[in-house]
């Protein structure tokens, strides 16, 4: 039998042999697998891979693909309710205008003397989202929702030098997960009750575990059910009163019809600026934003970068830059209070678009069709003979739990038959969230429209009681 011959990919950069052993000879190496001595032999895969057989050229491999791709069904195809921390909200065609442009196109944030239009779009983003959380500072995105709580959660502990954070526990199981890698094992997490039929945090039991030992209490608004909470005042003032911090989670596109978390109270505020003109990316057009006043005990703990207006030796001239950026980890390295990168830093550019495109009427009216066609799709849906909604006589924003406990179907069987209408059913959050056993946490926004909820309740109830 002959020897099978090695494919050489002219779409492969250096995939010629000659040119390899060329290469490895300039480093000074006789084989490839000498790169890997570090890695433990019993880690190495030795077996050989279950792939099949290569394609040989550009347009047969970009054909294959292709075909693979299009098995996927898009919610441009299909019509989605799925939310739970990255939304379908529109994406206005001058923010993907904005953000594709060669000077604004990188994840970086940039650096002194040759960024400074990038520094100024970033000035002008955290300028307008200060203006809608109404707080004075807001620093360059960071990586996720997660990360910006998991960080306004340290700065507490730094700021106020105690060990414990008290969090609702109706928060993303996945955002909670993150906060406890960063909080180990220096700061205790302990979560807070909520009401169920309320989905607001229970008071009592808020004052039966805070303590002197607490740095501040987090909970979102509206939270990740959905739930708006009409006592936030409330909240900080029992954290005030301990010496404690209120640090509120928000999505700032509720912000328009919500009022801000510094109206009651909140000290720190954090959340996830996906919802502002940023597209899903497959779950990954994430970034997270954290605010405060302009006092230095918060200043000075922001580890992320923070754009200032300055003066130039030229009168009517104004410069863009870096304030106090010796206590960022970028400056400070392995010494600084906590590692943060500018990965997300178009995000914010293009957060800036949409903000300045809407206004504060357009982003008014944007909360208030949200509003209105998600409290119309719970009062739909509840209707439906088997279904319930847990908190139906709450305020929601965006998202609400659908119960189908007494429907004798599994989520999982409902997003099934759902899928054959042509409907991505709302998320199952029956593993996440077990106290309410086989539930869905379903998603609206100004992208649903009233034949499109019309079109989910006729669904459900044709597949439920037919």
């Amino acid at each position: 039998m002959s020897k099978k011959k090695n494919i050489v990919h002219p779409y492969i950069p250096n995939s010629v042999p000659e040119v390899k052993a060329k290469m490895l000879k300039e480093i000074g190496v006789k084989d490839i697998d000498e790169l890997y001595e570090d890695i433990p032999k019993n880690l190495r895969f030795k077996g050989k891979m279950n792939l099949p057989e290569p394609l040989s050229s550009e347009c047969a491999l970009k054909q294959h693909v292709e075909k693979i791709l299009s098995k996927n069904k898009t919610c441009q195809e299909y019509i989605s309710f799925l939310g739970g921390g990255c939304w379908q909200h529109y994406v206005p065609a001058v923010c993907d205008e904005i953000n594709r442009r060669s000077e604004f196109l990188t994840a970086y944030a940039g650096e002194p003397y040759e960024d400074y239009g990038r520094f100024q779009a970033l000035f002008e983003y955290a300028s307008m989202m200060g203006e809608l959380l109404d707080m004075d500072v807001v620093n360059v995105p960071t990586y996720d929702w997660a990360q910006a709580a998991s960080t306004s959660i340290r700065m507490a502990a730094r700021i106020t030098d105690r060990t414990e954070i008290l969090i609702s526990n109706t928060i993303s199981p996945d955002r909670l997960s993150v906060i406890r890698n960063y909080c180990k094992p220096v700061i205790e997490v302990n979560l807070v009750e909520c009401c169920p039929e309320t989905g607001r945090v229970n008071l009592d039991d808020l004052k039966d575990k805070i303590s002197s030992k607490t740095a501040g209490i987090y909970f979102e608004n509206p939270s990740y059910l959905g739930c708006i909470e009409n006592r936030g005042e409330d909240i900080s003032d029992i954290a005030h009163k301990w010496g404690a911090l209120s640090i509120v989670g928000a999505d700032p596109i509720s912000l328009g019809i919500i009022v801000p978390p510094s109206n009651y109270g909140a000290d720190i505020v954090c959340g996830d600026i996906q919802a502002l003109g940023i597209h899903m990316q497959y779950g990954g057009g994430l970034a997270g934003f954290i605010a405060t006043r302009d006092e230095e005990r918060f200043v000075m703990e922001y580890p992320s970068r923070l754009f200032g207006i300055t003066p130039t030796s030229v009168e009517g001239e104004y410069g863009f830059g870096d304030v106090a950026y010796e206590r960022t980890s970028f400056a400070e390295r392995e010494k600084g209070k906590e590692f943060v990168g500018t990965a997300t830093a178009l995000w914010g550019i293009t957060a800036g678009v949409y903000l300045a495109l809407l206004g504060p009427q357009g982003i008014q009216e944007l909360g208030k069709l949200i509003m209105q066609r998600s409290q119309y799709a719970m009062e739909k849906i509840s209707e439906i003979k088997g279904i319930k909604i847990p908190s139906l006589q709450t305020a929601h924003f965006k998202e609400f739990v659908v119960d189908f406990n007494n429907t004798g179907k599994t989520v999982k069987q409902v997003n099934k038959a759902l899928l054959k209408q042509g409907i991505f059913g709302g998320k199952d959050i029956s593993n996440e969230f077990p106290e309410l056993r086989n539930s869905a946490l379903y998603c609206i926004t100004e992208i649903h429209t009233k034949e499109d909820i019309d079109k989910l309740v006729q669904a459900l109830d044709e597949y439920l009681n037919k």
